[in-house]
């Protein structure tokens, strides 16, 4: 999946002018997090988050006037406060590599450009949606946790049970074990129904199954007695 597919295009920007009243504003009536801010070119100048405009707000210690307080805040414009150095992105990145980036970056939007032009914007939101999508996140079905030797053909030997089984694999991903070298940790979901005959088929052919939480992983080892 590319960002160019989940980006949103609907974009709201503003001049460095706008004031954070008006900004504040602007996010509430779009309940939206992020601002971009464009300048006389229509080009990318800034990024303004709901959090900025909160942390620049005055103190609610304050001992000004509710007039004096929404004076002052009038003449604080975002072109003060806008993230000026923004880390963008292009529609043909992949959502794993955005995912990447914001984390990496503490950040949780991405602006989309191709070439000079502002065309869109990407959250962590759009991002954790996809990848929960992949890993197939459901309220029906089963997550079986296998743990196995990085070596060539692993993974067809527990596919093939499960073929064999006649079970059908919602999805599959795999990641190399911090805690145990040479060991990846296979993650695979299947429906509510098939999740017993899973289970059973994999142990009968001697994998130990991670159905929930397990401090000690060492019985789940491959080779283990357990």
């Amino acid at each position: 999946m590319y960002v160019g597919r989940i980006m949103h295009t609907g974009l709201v920007t503003v001049k460095p002018e706008t004031s954070i009243v008006e900004a504040q504003e602007l996010i509430r009536k779009h309940n939206i997090k992020h601002l971009l801010v464009v300048n006389k070119k229509g080009r990318l100048a800034g990024l303004v988050s709901d959090r900025d405009l909160k942390q620049n707000w005055a103190s609610p210690a304050t001992t000004l006037s509710v007039h004096e307080l929404g004076y002052l805040l009038e003449k604080v414009e975002l072109g003060m406060i806008m993230v000026k150095a923004v880390v963008t992105v292009t529609p043909d990145t992949t959502v794993e590599r955005a995912a990447y980036i914001m984390q990496t970056n503490n950040i949780s939007s991405l602006p989309v450009m191709e070439g000079s032009n502002l065309v869109g914007i990407v959250t962590v939101t759009d991002v954790m949606a996809v990848l929960l999508r992949a890993i197939g996140m459901s309220e029906d079905s089963v997550r079986l946790g296998v743990l196995v030797e990085d070596s060539i053909g692993r993974l067809a030997d527990v596919t093939a049970i499960l073929k064999q089984e006649e079970v059908n694999i919602q999805s599959f991903f795999c990641w190399p074990d911090r805690e145990y070298a040479g060991i990846s940790h296979l993650v695979i979901r299947v429906a509510k129904e098939d999740g017993i005959g899973a289970l059973q088929a994999l142990e009968r052919n001697g994998f130990r199954v991670l159905t929930r939480y397990e401090k000690d992983l060492t019985p789940y080892l491959p080779g283990s007695a357990g």
